[in-house]
Parts: C-alpha cells; sequence; structure tokens
C-alpha cells in the first residue's frame, strides 16, 4: 500500500484537517518536510523560532528547570502545531523544543506567514486559536512556575526562621521538668525553716525587686557579676548553688548580704536554692512563652502574607500590614546575606483597592529580588500617599542593572541571576499584577542605587 501524500496527511491532521483544501494545498506548497531523531532539538531555548511547524507524527517537548529539577511545560503530538503562529510575537521558546521520538514536521518559513495571512483565511483562523490556547497553557506554566518559586523561598525562610523558637521551646520545656523537681524539694526545705514574717517580707521585696521585665544586663556586665556572686557564695562555703539566675535576675552580693543578714548565716544556703530554683523556673517559662509568641507571630504573618482564608475579592487592603508581614517571612534571609532592611511606612497610610495575596507577592518579589542584589547592603521600604496614590519604594544600594538589561527587566523569562537561582518570571508576574491593580510599577537604576517604585489608587 502506498505511503498517504503530504495533502493527504494535513486533510486528516487533527488540528488543520477542516481547513479547505485549497488552503492545505498552499500549507503543502510553501513548506519542507523534515524529520527529527529522538533528542535533536527543532528550537533551541536561545532561539529564533524559524517557523511554522506542524507536526504531522511524533512527539516533541519543552522541558525547563526552575531550581526544582527539570519539569514539562509544553508538548505537542501528530497532529498539533507550533513555532511562529499568525499574529504572534514569539521570539524564542522558554526552553529548548526537543524531540522526544523520532518525528515528522511540515515547517513554512517565517518570512511566508504574511502571506499566509493574506491568502488562507480559514487557516489563518484556526492558527490564531492554537495561538490564544498556548498563550493560555504558557501563563498557566509561568503562573505555577513562580508560585513554586516563591513557596521554596518561603518554605526555606520560614524552616530556619521557626527552627530556633521551636529549639527553644523544647529545650526549655526539658530544662523545665528538671527545675521544677528542683524547686520542689527546695521549697520544703525553705518551708521548713519556719521564718518569721519580717524575714519573709525582706525575700519577697528582694523577690519583687528583681522582676522579669527589669532592664537586663550585657553580656558582658552579666558575666562580671556572675563572678561576683560565685565569688561570694564560695566565700561563704555554700557549694551547689548555681549563681546564673540570681545574675540573671539583677541580684547582686550587696543583696546577698541584706538576705543573709536577715534569715541568718544558717538559714541563708536553703533560702537561695529556693530563690534560685525559683528563678531559674520563672526564666524557663518566659523563655517558652517569648519562643512560643515569636511562633504565633510568624504563622499570623503567614497567614495575612498569603490572605489564608479570605475570599479572593477586590477588598480594602493594608499596605503597611503587607510590607510588615512579608519582611517577617523573609527576615531570616536577609539575615543570612547579612542584608540590613529599613521599613519606613507611616500608619495613616491609606489603604488600596485590591487582591492582598497579590500585592504581597508583589512586595516579596521585589524585596527577594533586592536581598539578592545587595548582599552585605541595605534594602529600604518606604511608602507614603498623595494626589489619590499610594506609592510604594523598594530601595538597594547594590550593583545596579546593567543598562543593556535595564529595558528587559520585565520580560518573561528574562533574569541576570545564576541558572537554577531565578525563573525569569518575578518582575513579568509582578507587572501583570500591578496593571490588574490599575497601577503602575517602574524601575531607575544606577551603580549603588536600584529603586522600583509601584503607585496603586487609593481606596474609595
Amino acid at each position: 500500500m502506498d505511503s498517504p501524500t503530504l495533502l493527504e496527511r494535513l486533510t486528516g491532521h487533527r488540528t488543520l484537517g477542516a481547513v479547505p483544501r485549497e488552503q492545505l494545498e498552499w500549507l503543502a506548497a510553501h513548506g519542507h518536510e523534515h524529520t527529527l531523531e529522538p533528542g535533536e532539538i527543532l528550537t533551541p531555548s536561545t532561539g529564533p523560532v524559524t517557523g511554522l511547524h506542524v507536526i504531522l507524527s511524533g512527539h516533541l517537548l519543552i522541558r525547563v528547570d526552575s531550581g526544582a529539577g527539570p519539569r514539562i511545560v509544553m508538548e505537542w503530538h501528530g497532529g498539533d502545531v507550533t513555532g511562529v503562529l499568525p499574529y504572534s510575537r514569539i521570539r524564542k521558546p522558554p526552553g529548548s523544543v526537543v524531540a522526544e521520538e523520532r518525528a515528522t514536521i511540515l515547517t513554512v518559513d517565517k518570512a511566508e506567514i504574511p502571506r499566509l495571512i493574506r491568502e488562507c483565511p480559514d487557516l489563518t483562523e484556526v492558527l490564531v486559536h492554537v495561538m490564544l490556547d498556548r498563550a493560555r497553557v504558557f501563563k498557566s506554566s509561568e503562573l505555577l512556575d513562580e508560585k513554586m518559586s516563591s513557596l521554596g523561598r518561603l518554605a526555606a525562610g520560614l524552616a530556619h526562621e521557626l527552627n530556633n523558637p521551636a529549639s527553644a521551646v523544647s529545650r526549655s520545656s526539658k530544662m523545665l521538668l528538671g527545675k521544677v523537681a528542683e524547686l520542689e524539694t527546695s521549697t520544703r526545705r525553705f518551708c521548713s525553716l519556719n521564718l518569721s514574717d519580717g524575714q519573709c517580707e525582706v525575700i519577697s521585696m528582694l523577690r519583687q525587686a528583681h522582676a522579669p521585665d527589669r532592664p537586663r544586663l550585657s553580656p558582658l556586665d552579666l558575666s562580671d557579676r556572675t563572678d561576683q556572686l560565685e565569688t561570694w557564695l564560695e566565700t561563704h562555703q555554700m557549694e551547689g548553688l548555681d549563681p546564673a539566675p540570681l545574675a540573671e535576675a539583677g541580684f547582686a552580693t550587696a543583696d546577698l548580704d541584706q538576705l543573709s543578714e536577715a534569715v541568718g548565716a544558717a538559714n541563708v544556703t536553703p533560702v537561695l536554692a529556693q530563690l534560685s530554683a525559683s528563678l531559674s523556673v520563672r526564666q524557663l517559662v518566659t523563655e517558652i512563652d517569648t519562643a512560643s509568641s515569636r511562633i504565633h507571630t510568624l504563622v499570623a504573618a503567614v497567614k495575612g502574607f498569603t490572605y489564608v482564608n479570605q475570599q479572593a475579592t477586590l477588598q480594602p487592603i493594608a499596605i503597611g500590614r503587607g510590607l510588615a508581614d512579608t519582611i517577617t517571612v523573609l527576615r531570616s534571609k536577609a539575615r543570612g546575606q547579612q542584608v540590613e532592611i529599613d521599613v519606613r511606612v507611616p500608619d495613616d497610610l491609606p489603604p488600596v483597592e485590591g487582591y492582598g495575596g497579590e500585592l504581597n507577592q508583589v512586595w516579596a518579589n521585589l524585596v527577594d529580588n533586592a536581598i539578592d542584589a545587595t548582599p552585605g547592603g541595605h534594602v529600604r521600604l518606604e511608602a507614603s500617599a498623595a494626589d489619590g496614590r499610594v506609592m510604594v519604594k523598594v530601595i538597594d544600594d547594590g550593583k545596579g542593572i546593567p543598562p543593556d538589561a535595564l529595558s528587559r527587566i520585565f520580560d518573561p523569562f528574562f533574569t541576570t541571576k545564576e541558572i537554577g537561582h531565578g525563573t525569569g518570571l518575578g518582575l513579568d508576574i509582578a507587572r501583570r499584577i500591578v496593571h490588574r491593580h490599575r497601577g503602575a510599577i517602574d524601575v531607575h537604576s544606577e551603580p549603588g542605587r536600584t529603586e522600583f517604585c509601584v503607585t496603586l489608587p487609593i481606596s474609595k
């Protein structure tokens, strides 16, 4: 049986089969048929896209590695169409188009596309619909890439940020069990002393004078105070007592002299033991409370950052809260790169109408880029309101954006970062979000200062 002719294959093509025969004849006459073996590249990621490609058989795909391993973002089989389509502005694909299996392709040179539009209206209409479908797929893929990248950055930062307070809670709670047993023992000894009301009043007065909210000593002063108390205990032959809780509570040798005089030399050791144990318990409880409060703050910041449990509808958004939550979730990254962040947002900044989670993604992209751009430097966030608009500026003192890259900084897939460290989609998506909110985003850069400025209309 004879092999089907090119025209017969076009007539049976899934995408183009319904196009009038004379227009398929035009396509067959102006195209050239070629074959790709598995692994061969139809279009490299650097471009250019040379023409309209009608896939007659086989399988082609694009894989993109955004730092988490290669992922298929687009694929074509026999019956599909790709490449330069009527009215498309594609110059290069997001990744190399590679034959996954042996593929037969009919290619019409890019220079012939204007003629195709003039002479083949039905074919043009079909190809425009293909282009629109392709745009939707790519947009969905881009958003997924950027969201996964943002999620990765957020998860890494939170894992590091939550680890310290979580470890503190675990460590302090384990120590607290031992200190409670010590407190029980020392309290029984203390109660057996049968101290007078006057003696108990002195002890109570010293406790109140060293309340938890008193100013804390510097590390150097604390070390000196601990040494002084340890010397006092040794001089008075009191072994087994830990001076650290007393020093951290602010006790000085004069306090111990006052206590010894009030309760008597024979009673001062069990009194100090009970006092030291109770201070240790109080200190550990305070550490647990501080650490758990930090965890609560971080969780609240993440909830605010992502707008969890809120409807995705337009609503008045407090920019200051969003910026604060963004800084909270990116603080550990800034510390890791020794970047200082200065936030200057007035408390009376008016709200804007928008989608909180989307705007926070804008702030996260801009601040994250600024941190990457200035290791060991400074990032400043400023916000102000005037003429019915809110203005947010993210400024860094890094080396700046090269002039040849500045005009392309918002282009999809364009990035100045190393491979695997950026999708090239953050600023493109940030611009889309800002435009969706009827705002504008601009950039000005020179060595030592790069400024991204976002303006948004105030909520009415």
